[in-house]
């Protein structure tokens, strides 16, 4: 049986917020897509769509990876457009959470729905089984659910929940696509309330709400805790509650009041008192402006339960309870937060205990394995490890007989006792062979669908260790590596993968040892980002120490290095994932070919610290546009197009935007799935090597815009100046990058080499770089983050 399914066009049902963001992740990916909802009752019946398509490229973060694709949407509604379901392969309804609405648009739309589609409900917690219950028998077999995360174009988590009617290769034709297609992690829940993202998380969220009063906490003070210092986003509790939605949260809240009666958590499953008073003002978070947080001019204020009024957000994680989350070993962090007698470290150890004792208490109920559990927070909820990932690396047996006294001793939430597996002598539920699946009783591997062979590095689980590849030579700089194949992979070892002079050399030999010994090389990393560039600190170090002639031999060094990977006699393959910035955008630039994740942030950012691109980006440009005019052809014309994205520091917002800014080449490709792209990436260059690859020629004969082009570059810019756009050394700076752009003072269509456009990169560059504002900038952007306007 084929894992395939076949998606040429596909339907979302519903153009609400949910509804309209999928049909944008599905246009994303080049999914021809109709969307749906009710026909308007005035103008234009169609109405209801138009103005949620209008309105994708007014959120933010962007449901779109280019706001051109806006329009490749295309709008219907019910009424009139039921029709145009029968060329449909994949149809997703995403309307309000409501069994009745959802079986009744069942029963209408099944006439038209055609004998091969996949039906699949985006519900965050309905009962699959009851939804597929109204279908015809013969659709049964298609329908299953699927929950996508908000906002769904980032967050990695799809969950697929089976019908007992669901096909078996319907479903593992879906995950495939989710996978490779929508770039999703797949985790298949059991059809029980809120499944099993929401059914974890939501109930991590109760208990902190029901510890912050117990303990006496601030709302601040608790998100404080709550964050970063436990791995978990910076919105932490509180904040991610006003985000979503207060009045959603209070919904999903009553929802498992509604369906799970019998769980022994249920008397926590209600809203606080404060929670049904800000709803009741209209107080529903950041979409009406006010919630457990407000902004006040500059001032966040948080809500004070004591004061019954706003405050100004100021309460901290205390000193000492931040040492202890700060330690490196586990098993000595919660001995001493279990042990402190700090009401913060009383209250994470509390929240801990009964997120471990709900989790492992349901697992048998919502899940197969602990690793669906694991992935499905860490996926959908943006933490650096799952509840029971958490609870094994800090001791499984001693954590469980804290538990267990805890319980004992009337201090959990709920008197129910642990399962008899959780206390069987184990040491914890993951290992190098999988998982483990208390229906089963055993341990499961991960899942074998082909699909899944692609993913070379899945994300791992503690205890799970994937074999590093054989290594071709190392350096300070970076590994050499391959997999017994003709495809060798070079990966950075340096802090954010920055380009340093170890970096430089190791690239250097890389390609000659690639040339010699594989038919091709891809650049990648096993974390993003790809890279964030030059070393500055090492730069700004070189330069204050006065070692000039140091200084300007490691970014000739730089551009030697990007005219290597340019000219490797064996393509070169960039997978780009994440940051790619300055040098790490302009080695991308020099590959024979770019591989680039959606989510990548590609962007030449010199100006930003005073400089210009010099490891050969503009020169590139220069060659790009010439190449593109033609011989006697408008190379200002070309240049202007990429003016401004070098000039303004600019930096792509995807991948498919990377291309619309000329970051990108036409022929890179664009990869959905982050575990995929060294798959992707190491099939370019087989595919580029099979077919008899050649370096380019060498460029000696650049047609440049010249003087004129420059001159014109410069009226822009008065504009801007004058305009107070940009500052006045904004403007030197800008000015540099026209004259390097265009080829320096020299006749409009002069031909020149690059080695003459590197000479003036590297001029510029270096006199920039002697510059006290640009030394400013630089000593600014490694102390802060932020890029200094002087």
């Amino acid at each position: 049986m084929s894992h395939k399914l076949l998606v040429r066009r596909a339907a979302v049902l519903g153009a609400g917020v949910m509804g309209a963001q999928i049909a944008a992740h599905l246009t994303n990916a080049g999914v021809d897509t109709v969307l749906f909802d009710l026909a308007a009752k005035d103008g234009h019946p169609d109405g209801v769509v138009l103005k949620a398509i209008a309105n994708l490229g007014k959120l933010s973060p962007a449901p779109l990876a280019s706001k051109t694709l806006a329009e490749a949407i295309t709008p219907a509604n019910y009424d009139g457009g039921l029709e145009q379901l029968k060329d449909c392969d994949l149809i997703i309804e995403a309307i309000a959470e409501r069994m009745d609405w959802k079986q009744d648009l069942y029963r209408k739309i099944a006439p038209f729905v055609p004998a091969h589609a996949v039906l699949a409900s985006n519900t965050s917690g309905l009962g699959i089984n009851a939804l597929a219950s109204v279908l015809p028998e013969e659709m049964r077999h298609r329908f299953c659910g699927v929950h996508f995360f908000n906002p769904p174009r980032y967050m990695h988590l799809a969950e697929l929940i089976p019908a007992t009617t669901t096909d078996a290769a319907v479903l593992e034709g879906l995950e495939t696509f989710l996978t490779t297609q929508l770039g999703k992690g797949v985790v298949i829940a059991k059809d029980t309330p809120n499944f099993i993202g929401n059914r974890i998380g939501v109930f991590s969220i109760l208990s902190v709400i029901h510890h912050t009063a117990a303990f006496k906490l601030g709302f601040d003070e608790v998100d404080a805790l709550t964050g970063p210092l436990l791995g978990r986003p910076k919105s932490a509790t509180y904040r991610t509650s006003d985000v979503v939605g207060l009045d959603t949260m209070a919904h999903v809240i009553k929802t498992m009041a509604d369906t799970l009666p019998d769980d022994p958590w249920h008397g926590f499953f209600q809203s606080p008192a404060w929670l049904s008073a800000l709803i009741g003002k209209g107080a529903l978070g950041q979409k009406t402006g006010a919630g457990i947080f407000r902004k006040v001019g500059k001032d966040i204020v948080v809500l004070d339960l004591e004061k019954q009024d706003y405050r100004v957000a100021d309460r901290a994680a205390a000193p000492e309870v931040v040492e202890i989350l700060k330690l490196k070993n586990p098993v000595e962090k919660f001995a001493r937060l279990r042990a402190s007698e700090h009401p913060q470290a009383q209250f994470l150890w509390a929240c801990f205990r009964d997120l471990f004792h709900y989790s492992a208490y349901h697992l048998a109920d919502i899940a197969n394995t602990a690793r669906d559990v694991d992935l499905a927070i860490r996926w959908g909820y943006g933490w650096a490890q799952g509840p029971f990932e958490t609870w094994q690396s800090a001791d499984w047996q001693q954590v469980a007989a804290w538990i267990v006294d805890d319980i004992a001793a009337g201090k959990s939430m709920s008197t129910a006792a642990l399962p008899a597996w959780v206390l069987d002598g184990r040491s914890g539920v993951h290992a190098a062979e999988g998982s483990y699946s208390p229906s089963r009783n055993a341990v499961q591997p991960r899942s074998a669908l082909p699909v899944y062979q692609r993913q070379r590095f899945p994300d791992p689980l503690l205890g799970e260790k994937f074999a590093p590849g054989t290594t071709v030579f190392e350096n300070d700089g970076l590994r050499m590596w391959h997999d017994g194949d003709d495809v060798a992979v070079v990966s950075f070892k340096t802090k954010m993968h920055t380009v340093s002079d170890a970096v430089l050399d190791g690239l250097q030999e890389a390609v000659s040892r690639a040339e010699r010994d594989f038919a091709g090389m891809v650049i990648w990393q096993p974390k993003e980002p790809f890279s964030a560039g030059a070393d500055l600190a090492g730069a700004l170090g070189a330069l204050q120490a006065g070692k000039l002639a140091e200084f300007e031999a490691m970014v000739e060094n730089f551009q030697r290095t990007s005219q290597r990977i340019k000219y490797s006699l064996v393509p070169v393959v960039a997978a780009v994932r994440g940051l790619a910035l300055g040098g790490g955008c302009e080695f991308q630039m020099h590959s024979a070919r770019t591989v680039a994740h959606l989510e990548s942030y590609i962007g030449l950012v010199e100006a930003g610290v005073g400089l210009l691109p010099a490891g050969g980006g503009l020169k590139e440009f220069a060659v790009r546009a010439s190449d593109a005019a033609g011989p006697g052809g408008d190379v200002f014309a070309e240049l202007k197009k990429v003016f401004e994205t070098v000039a303004m520091a600019k930096v792509s917002n995807s991948a498919v935007n990377a291309k619309e800014l000329g970051l990108l080449r036409a022929g890179d490709k664009v990869a959905f799935n982050a575990f995929e792209l060294l798959h992707i990436a190491k099939a370019e260059a087989r595919g580029l090597a099979e077919g008899g690859y050649r370096p380019p020629l060498p460029a000696n004969r650049i047609q440049v815009a010249g003087d004129v082009g420059i001159a014109t570059f410069k009226m822009l810019l008065v504009n801007m100046l004058e305009g107070r756009f940009v500052s006045e050394y904004d403007y030197e700076i800008a000015e540099r990058i026209a004259t390097v752009l265009c080829g320096g003072k020299l006749d409009r269509g002069a031909l020149v080499d690059e080695e003459w456009l590197l000479r003036l990169e590297r001029q510029h560059f270096v006199e920039l770089a002697q510059q006290e504002k640009t030394q400013a900038r630089i000593g600014h952007m490694l102390k802060t983050g932020k890029p200094l306007r002087n």
